[in-house]
């Protein structure tokens, strides 16, 4: 699966992730009155309105970019319907050929991790008959437990030809209260990106590793550092846009090819039409608005890479 994401990246030209990370208040009002009529104010009636909304976006960035991120805790946060809703959308983005990164951030013991990378990334037999859960094509892992909680992963990733992106330098403001704490000297997210870097260095694609990391774009300069611990991990960045982070910022996160990287944005492309810059588009056209940000996104990380 690295090779399809970097084979759709060198089609688009777009180094970037849609983050699918819906919140009731993003959704047009026409949207949700239309799936409360169908379903009712319930749960099942904002996960039908949320998969709506999504349709709407996919459909409209779907040629310019090659991968979707959902955050599984926007859906989760509607209890079953929201899970339905969570995996109608990677379905759905599927359908449409898109690179589906489930944004899962789990990571536990080893039993409980196989668990994890089986329901979202894997298969489980049942009377002789293979089924499969959620089916991404790539999450993202807690490494907090060490090698125990990522191996099973890396297990199944090599068994599905899938992937995985493990949380190094996270984009939040709080990380460095254990990221960038001295271990033998030096910051433990240093020693996290050494790790992710032997966790996959025997499972290759053709240039590049099924493992991963995370790091954030408000980082930049940790990302310079970490680029070279890790040559052969793709790093999703996420941080970009809402959370301050600048096309300028992303340059070190990628290899001298050009690649190495993919760039998230999520409610600065799925909210776009709420920004004053695309506010003419309104709530009726707020697919429109989300590929207009796209087209933007993709211009300012060109810019900063030429």
């Amino acid at each position: 699966m690295i090779n399809k994401l970097v084979s759709k990246i060198q089609k688009t030209g777009a180094p970037i992730v849609v983050g699918l990370d819906p919140m009731l208040s993003y959704i047009p009002e026409h949207i949700v009155k239309k799936a409360y009529a169908e379903k009712g104010a319930n749960l099942e009636g904002v996960a039908a309105a949320i998969v709506e909304y999504n349709k709407g976006i996919v459909d409209a960035v779907c040629d310019l970019v090659p991968a979707v991120k959902p955050q599984i805790a926007m859906y989760e946060q509607f209890g079953i319907p929201g899970l339905i809703a969570f995996k109608e959308t990677v379905d759905y983005c599927k359908s449409k050929d898109l690179v589906v990164i489930g944004d899962i951030k789990r990571g536990d013991i080893g039993s409980t991790s196989a668990a994890y990378a089986t329901g979202h990334l894997g298969k489980v037999e049942i009377e002789g008959k293979t089924f499969r859960g959620f089916e991404e094509d790539f999450v993202t892992v807690n490494p907090y437990l060490g090698t125990d909680g990522v191996k099973p992963f890396v297990d199944v990733c090599k068994e599905e030809k899938k992937g995985i992106f493990v949380l190094v330098k996270t984009s939040n403001p709080s990380s460095g209260e254990f990221q960038d704490q001295k271990v033998d000297g030096k910051p433990l997210y240093e020693m996290v990106g050494a790790m992710v870097d032997k966790w996959g260095a025997d499972c290759m694609g053709d240039s590049y590793s099924y493992v991963g990391a995370v790091v954030g774009a408000t980082y930049p300069e940790m990302g310079k550092i970490l680029r070279d611990i890790m040559p052969k991990s793709y790093i999703l960045v996420p941080g970009y846009g809402a959370q301050g982070g600048k096309g300028k910022d992303l340059v070190h996160f990628f290899n001298k090819d050009g690649l190495g990287a993919i760039v998230n944005s999520s409610r600065g492309i799925i909210a776009a039409y709420k920004q004053e810059k695309y506010a003419s588009y309104g709530e009726s056209g707020y697919a429109d608005a989300a590929r207009a940000a796209v087209l933007d996104m993709k211009e300012d990380i060109e810019s900063a890479l030429a």
